[in-house]
C-alpha cells in the first residue's frame, strides 16, 4: 500500500487516541454499524482531503465499513497528527499522504497522490481537491459523482465556481447543515481555538483585551468562550447584520483600525484575506499576540509583518514567533498564522465532530444512491439527514424532547383556523 507518513512506529499510540475519540462519537458509531451490514459504498473510490486527526480516523473507519476504497491526504500542513496518520496506515488500512509540517510542494504532491486514486467521491476541507480537479486534473471530472465540503471557506469557493459556470459535478455543503455549523463551528471552534491559544502561550485570558475578527458561527462561539474566560471582547465585522447581532449580544463592536491599538490578543475567524495587515500592525501595542482560526493562512498578512520587522523573527516557544518592529515593539504570531486550534492543539472535541462526520458519511451515502440525478451545483444536505443526526445525538446525551400531538400536527399543517 502506497503512503507517505512521518513515522509508522507511532501507530500504536495513534490507535489508542482513535479509540479514545471513538468513545465520544456514538452517532458516527451507529452509522458505522449500519454501514457494516448494508455496505452502501461497496467498491466506491473516495479521495478525502481532511485534517488528519483521531476524529477523522473514525470517519475513515466508517467509510471503509461501508465498503469504500479510501485514500486520505492532509487539508493543512500543520493539522496532521503523525501518530494518527501512522495508525490509519497500519491498523485501518487507509493509504495516507500527510506529514505534520510538510512544505507547500509536499502538500500539493499529496493532493496529487490522492487524486491518482481516480475518485468517484471527494471529501474536502477547503475545496482543494475540487479545485485541483477543475484546473489541473480535468480528466477526472467525469468520474466524480459528488463532493462533500466541510468548511465555510470551501463552500464559498465552490459557490464561486458555480457562479462562474466551471463546476462539473454536484457538491454538498456539509458545512451549512444545521448540525454542523450551529455546533461544530460555534462550540467546536470556540473551545478548540481557546485551547490552542492557551497551549501556545499560557497567558491569562481573564481581564485581557481580546479582538475577534468575524462574527459568523465560528466568531460567535469564540467570542462567547473568551467572554466566559473573563476577557474583554471586541468584535470586528464587514457584515452589518452580524455586527448588529454582536452588539446586541453585548460585545464591543468597532472597525479593526480602532481595535488595533487597543487589543492584546487578536484572532481572525473570517474566511477572508488580509484581515490583519500593515496598517494594523503599525498600531499594535508592544507584546500583541495574533492568531488565526480561519481555514487558510491568508487572514494575517505575514508578508507585511515580515517586512515591518525587517525579517527580525525568532521562535520564542513552540508555535510562537516573535517579530521585532523597527521601533522595538514586539508582535507575536501564533501557529505560523495557520489554524491555531490544530497547529497548537488537537482540533475540535470528538463530541462535536461526531455530528459533523456522521453528516459526511450519510451525505456520501445519499450522493451515491442519487448518482446521475444531481445537478452540477452546490446542494444542501437533505433535511432528513440533519434531523436524524440531531435526534440521535440527543438520545446519546440522554435528552428527551416532546413529540407533536395530532392536534398540533394538524394545526401546523393547516391554514383555515385563525384567531
Amino acid at each position: 500500500m502506497q503512503h507517505d507518513v512521518s513515522d509508522l512506529s507511532l501507530a500504536a499510540k495513534g490507535l489508542q487516541r482513535i479509540q479514545w475519540a471513538d468513545r465520544a462519537m456514538p452517532v458516527l458509531a451507529e452509522v458505522r454499524r449500519r454501514f457494516e451490514q448494508e455496505r452502501p459504498l461497496d467498491g466506491l473510490r473516495v479521495s478525502a482531503c481532511l485534517h488528519v486527526t483521531a476524529e477523522t480516523a473514525n470517519l475513515c473507519r466508517t467509510l471503509k465499513a461501508g465498503g469504500a476504497d479510501l485514500v486520505l491526504c492532509a487539508s493543512n500542513p500543520l493539522s496532521t497528527q503523525d501518530d494518527i496518520a501512522a495508525a490509519l496506515v497500519e491498523h485501518v488500512g487507509v493509504p495516507v499522504f500527510a506529514r505534520r509540517g510538510e512544505d507547500q510542494e509536499t502538500y500539493y504532491r499529496h493532493i496529487a497522490s490522492a487524486l491518482d486514486h481516480e475518485p468517484g467521491i471527494t471529501m474536502d476541507d477547503g475545496a482543494d481537491l475540487v479545485t485541483a480537479i477543475l484546473t489541473e486534473r480535468t480528466e477526472l471530472a467525469d468520474h466524480v459523482a459528488a463532493s462533500m465540503e466541510e468548511t465555510t471557506t470551501g463552500v464559498n469557493r465552490l459557490r464561486a465556481m458555480e457562479h462562474d459556470g466551471v463546476l462539473k459535478f454536484p457538491v454538498f455543503a456539509v458545512n451549512d447543515a444545521m448540525t454542523k455549523h450551529l455546533f461544530d463551528n460555534r462550540y467546536g471552534t470556540g473551545q478548540s481555538t481557546v485551547d490552542g491559544i492557551l497551549r501556545a502561550t499560557g497567558v491569562l485570558l481573564a481581564g485581557m483585551k481580546v479582538v475577534v475578527a468575524g462574527y459568523g458561527m465560528c466568531g460567535r462561539g469564540l467570542a462567547a468562550r473568551m467572554r466566559g474566560m473573563g476577557a474583554h471582547v471586541t468584535v470586528t465585522e464587514l457584515d452589518p447584520l452580524r455586527a448588529l447581532e454582536a452588539a446586541m449580544d453585548g460585545f464591543d463592536v468597532r472597525p479593526m483600525e480602532e481595535a488595533a491599538g487597543q487589543g492584546e490578543l487578536f484572532i481572525t475567524v473570517t474566511g477572508n484575506a488580509e484581515v490583519l495587515r500593515k496598517a494594523h500592525f503599525l498600531q499594535m501595542r508592544d507584546g500583541a499576540l495574533i492568531a488565526n482560526s480561519g481555514h487558510f493562512n491568508v487572514e494575517i498578512s505575514i508578508q507585511d509583518l515580515s517586512e515591518l520587522a525587517a525579517d527580525i523573527r525568532r521562535q520564542v516557544r513552540a508555535n510562537v514567533d516573535e517579530f521585532v518592529l523597527e521601533d522595538g515593539r514586539r508582535v507575536y504570531l501564533l501557529g505560523e498564522g495557520r489554524l491555531i486550534n490544530l497547529a497548537a492543539a488537537e482540533g475540535h472535541p470528538a463530541g462535536v465532530m461526531d455530528m459533523s462526520f456522521a453528516l459526511q458519511a450519510l451525505t456520501t451515502e445519499y450522493a451515491v444512491r442519487n448518482r446521475g440525478g444531481l445537478a452540477p451545483k452546490v446542494h444542501p444536505v437533505p433535511r432528513e439527514i440533519d434531523q436524524w443526526v440531531a435526534r440521535l445525538k440527543l438520545e446519546t446525551m440522554h435528552i428527551r424532547i416532546d413529540r407533536p400531538t395530532k392536534r398540533q400536527s394538524d394545526y401546523m399543517a393547516g391554514w383555515r383556523e385563525g384567531t
